[in-house]
């Protein structure tokens, strides 16, 4: 066996860690805020991301309230720490054959499920399978395809066999449907899991309840005694509930109203720079979008800076209609940069056949807050184009399920996964048309250079490889990205904290594991 390390993953021995590196935090850097976390109290949470029809499947966690509860529950072989370390929870290490196609892992022992049950590798494989097969209904089974076998090789080792070299599997592992669950039990709404909490109720799109779980096995995390998560879709809802004390934490702050959030006293903003985007994507299958000069044209009719100054207020930075930003270990620095040239976009739409190009683009605040006021600016921006951009305002409630990925054009929003070939694998591979790749582009160049990608083991090579895939995805693919958006949070004063993570709001969707009260 070859022991693979690279920034992004560590490979940890059980008995040689100390509690502060069990669990990735590095000793006088993750309580920086407060040395001395307490245990105690009630800490309400509100997201805006929701859907009445989620259930506990981990198959399915289509929104923001369903990690929040899914990681109070459940926890994964690995998680991904703050600056995107990888680092061991359910699997104490993991290493690879020497062509990268056989992974292993090793499973921490005395592990406790909440109906009593301790964990063990029969566990791990039945939660993995779940994402394989004809039958599944996982979102992330794109990703599993590849994986041709899954077996327990001891009560505490887990081996999983690939076609093909990944360098980059484990990453897939710390994603938020990996979670595990006991073996051969379907009722995933009771939410047995080995997390830090126990399900007390739950009404999806509305709020969860749960509380600490005595036996959890991690030290110096679950510190609150009980966690509520509440659906509020109204950024002002949510804001007037922080202040009043209703709630201890928000994500999705209005970047219109930041400034003057963080002046108010007792409240804290946290604005965290990571691979989040805002965007609108185009069905690449869809016969308005099917020439890649119409969709230049769209990426060449939007003014970036202009959306960057009115619609995130500062609050983030110029993107170039890729998904890997600065965050991520094999980010492009030297790409091209669309600019705002209407001239340019009706050339090109000329060049296509186009006379006259009408757009309906269907948005609503679920995605991100301030996306219907990004659309119709957008339909300000393209009209000196000569594109006619009509904009749909659908429900918050079901946009994901309805609208997203369903409709020509529409409002979207990634936070970036653990690493890139998890990034570009789901939102723009063959494999990923029907579940993640919300824009059913299919590009034969783009394909094959992710799948060498992931079998690549010289860095260098591996770059020029992911460089590609974000050139292709650039110059032809379906989304418009215009800006990087920091991820915006508040709390209470209340509320303290380490060095937060900036793959998801609220510290990686972990606020209610890694957070305390300091009083």
């Amino acid at each position: 066996m070859t022991l693979l390390t690279t920034r992004r993953s560590l490979l940890l021995g059980a008995g040689a860690m100390s509690t502060a590196t069990m669990l990735g935090l590095r000793p006088g850097r993750v309580l920086a805020q407060d040395a001395s976390p307490r245990k105690g109290g009630t800490f309400r949470v509100a997201v805006a991301d929701f859907d009445t029809a989620e259930t506990l499947d981990p198959q399915l966690n289509e929104s923001r309230f369903m990690m929040q509860l899914q990681y109070q529950l459940r926890n994964c072989l690995i998680e991904v720490g703050p600056g995107g370390t990888l680092i061991p929870e359910l699997a104490t290490e993991w290493d690879s054959n020497d062509d990268l196609t056989e992974w292993t892992f090793k499973l921490r022992k005395g592990v406790e499920f909440h109906n009593a049950k301790t964990m063990d590798a029969d566990d791990v494989v039945f939660s993995l399978n779940l994402h394989r097969g004809p039958d599944t209904v996982s979102e992330t089974k794109a990703l599993f395809e590849p994986v041709t076998d899954i077996r327990a090789t001891a009560p505490d080792e887990v081996k999983v066999t690939l076609e093909a070299p990944n360098s980059g599997f484990p990453a897939l592992l710390s994603m938020v449907t990996m979670l595990i669950v006991p073996a051969d039990d379907h009722d995933f709404d009771k939410g047995i899991g080995t997390g830090g909490y126990v399900l007390d109720s739950y009404e999806p799109g509305v709020a969860s309840r749960a509380i600490r779980f005595a036996n959890y096995w991690k030290e110096g995390r679950a510190h609150f005694d009980v966690v509520e998560v509440k659906a509020i879709s109204d950024v002002n809802a949510r804001t007037t509930a922080l202040q009043t004390g209703q709630i201890d934490a928000m994500a999705f702050v209005d970047t219109a109203t930041a400034d003057l959030l963080k002046s108010f006293p007792g409240i804290n903003l946290l604005q965290v720079k990571g691979k989040q985007h805002y965007a609108m994507s185009m069905n690449c299958q869809d016969p308005l979008f099917t020439d890649p000069d119409v969709r230049m044209a769209m990426k060449l009719a939007i003014n970036r800076e202009e959306m960057l100054e009115k619609i995130l207020s500062g609050y983030g930075s110029i993107a170039n209609d890729q998904p890997i930003s600065e965050a991520y270990e094999f980010h492009h620095p030297e790409l091209e940069q669309h600019e705002y040239d209407p001239d340019k976009a009706r050339a090109l739409l000329k060049k296509a056949g186009v006379d006259k190009l009408v757009v309906p683009l269907h948005v609503s605040e679920a995605p991100f807050t301030g996306a219907t006021n990004m659309a119709q600016l957008y339909a300000q921006q393209a009209a000196a184009a000569g594109i006619t951009i009509d904009v749909k305002r659908e429900p918050d409630d079901g946009y994901w399920s309805s609208i997203w990925g369903k409709k020509p054009m529409f409002a979207t929003k990634w936070s970036g996964r653990p690493n890139e070939d998890v990034m570009l694998t789901l939102a723009y591979s063959r494999e990923g048309i029907g579940s993640w790749n919300e824009s059913s582009w299919d590009n034969e160049a783009f394909n094959n250079a992710l799948v060498a990608a992931r079998g690549e083991k010289d860095d260098e090579k591996r770059k020029q490889l992911y460089w590609e895939c974000q050139r292709l995805i650039a110059d032809e693919g379906g989304m418009v990205a215009p800006v990087w958006a920091d991820f915006l949070d508040a709390t209470s004063d209340k509320v303290a904290h380490g060095e937060l993570n900036n793959d998801w709001e609220l510290d990686g969707a972990r606020a209610s594991e890694r957070w305390w009260f300091k009083e």
